[in-house]
């Protein structure tokens, strides 16, 4: 049976003292959520597993030198976002567009716990099924499938207007459901391409 530790000072005190159940704890309770998130920033499966282990790694090799009052999951998000994007940034510069994704999606981890997190991408993606289906279909050729306005009206053989009016009601269906955390929460769902991600 997993052990329970009540709070992150009980946590931490454990694992300054080496015990491997807390460790196995937090592999077993934030292992998953940080290899989305991580994944959400870098769009690279085996890149996001190499960072989140080797953020596990470095926190138990650095344990004893962790204060005994703090936050356990920030520290682990924050860590796996200074990774991401420091690895993001040596590979190419960051634009301005990429910018504001990645600072959406920062955002999101600093006001929202991670169950909350998951609660948004659900929601999300549930707003998006059920969107009417001609603006559900343009909008998912837009921001899925990268696809500009001139080729999905071509595509679909409607006019660019009517495009832009779906893409548009489609925002504003999701902007009901998570507000300002839209950005991020599409971040993490279609990346930062420039012809999958643009708000109207």
């Amino acid at each position: 049976m997993e052990a329970v530790f009540k709070n992150d000072t009980v946590l931490i005190k454990a694992l300054k003292q080496g015990e491997e159940k807390a460790y196995n704890f937090l592999i077993n309770n934030y292992q998953q959520k940080l290899h989305t998130y991580a994944y959400g920033l870098t769009k690279d499966f085996d890149l996001a597993e190499d960072v989140v282990q080797n953020i596990f790694i470095y926190l138990w090799k650095n344990r004893l030198s962790l204060k005994d009052n703090f936050s356990i999951k920030n520290y682990l998000y924050r860590a796996i976002y200074n990774e991401c994007i420091d690895y993001y940034r040596k590979k190419k510069a960051v634009t301005a567009l990429e910018k504001k994704y990645i600072d959406a999606l920062n955002y999101i981890v600093e006001e929202e716990n991670e169950s909350s997190m998951e609660k948004l991408i659900y929601l999300v993606k549930r707003e998006i099924e059920n969107l009417p289906p001609k603006c559900k279909q343009t909008f998912l050729l837009s921001k899925q499938d990268g696809l500009t306005n001139i080729e999905i009206a071509e595509y679909l053989n409607v006019s660019i207007k009517s495009v832009e009016a779906h893409i548009t009601k489609a925002f504003s269906i999701l902007r009901k459901t998570v507000g300002d955390k839209m950005d991020g929460v599409l971040f993490i769902l279609f990346g930062i391409d420039k012809n999958k991600i643009t708000s109207n």
